[in-house]
């Protein structure tokens, strides 16, 4: 900043004064124009804005933080219904063993009712221990199961795979002699 004081006349007790010389002088430097308005509006006109691109940065971050954030909380609502829906089919499948029981008892003899009654009653402990968990300690000991076992865990994917596959064709097959017989009736 420059100071318009003409020579000779007194500074008026300015801090930064001459002695003697009655100018002010001034600490700061002439300001340089390096840019143009849009320079200051954040553009760059020629050169890059390291505030700005920096700033831009952060946006996206937080912006990919906060749907990173969105999709964990789905995914944990989804496997949360999941679990919900996989303890529901343990507890029926555990009641459908404990009523067949009563039927093995008397087919094949008390003993091997006993083992129906027994594999009805682990299937409902583990429907139970299940419901108690929450989402991610499952998902952790799941993690930890595979690591530790990695051949286990593969053999288990291998015959729930094929279970899975069975399931689905016998689906298929019913759901197709069901409309030939709807057609031969009809």
């Amino acid at each position: 900043m420059v100071d318009n004081t003409t020579p000779g006349a007194t500074s008026g007790g300015a801090p930064n004064a001459t002695p003697g010389t009655g100018a002010t002088m001034t600490t700061e430097a002439p300001m340089k124009k390096t840019g143009t308005a849009s320079d200051a509006a954040g553009g760059n006109e020629g050169g890059s804005s390291s505030a700005s691109g920096s700033g831009t940065r952060d946006k996206i971050r937080e912006e990919a933080s906060k749907l990173g954030s969105q999709a964990a909380e789905r995914a944990r609502g989804y496997a949360g219904q999941g679990k919900e829906r996989a303890t529901g089919a343990l507890d029926e499948l555990s009641r459908m063993m404990g009523d067949a029981a009563g039927d093995v008892d008397e087919r094949l003899g008390p003993q091997y009712g006993k083992y129906a009654r027994s594999a009805a009653s682990s299937v409902q402990s583990f429907a139970d221990t299940l419901r108690s968990r929450e989402v991610d300690d499952l998902l952790q000991d799941a993690s930890e199961f595979v690591r530790k076992s990695p051949a286990i865990a593969i053999g288990t994917a291998a015959v729930l795979g094929f279970a899975f596959a069975r399931l689905i064709k016998s689906g298929v097959e019913a759901s197709s002699s069901d409309a030939t017989d709807t057609t031969a009736n009809g």
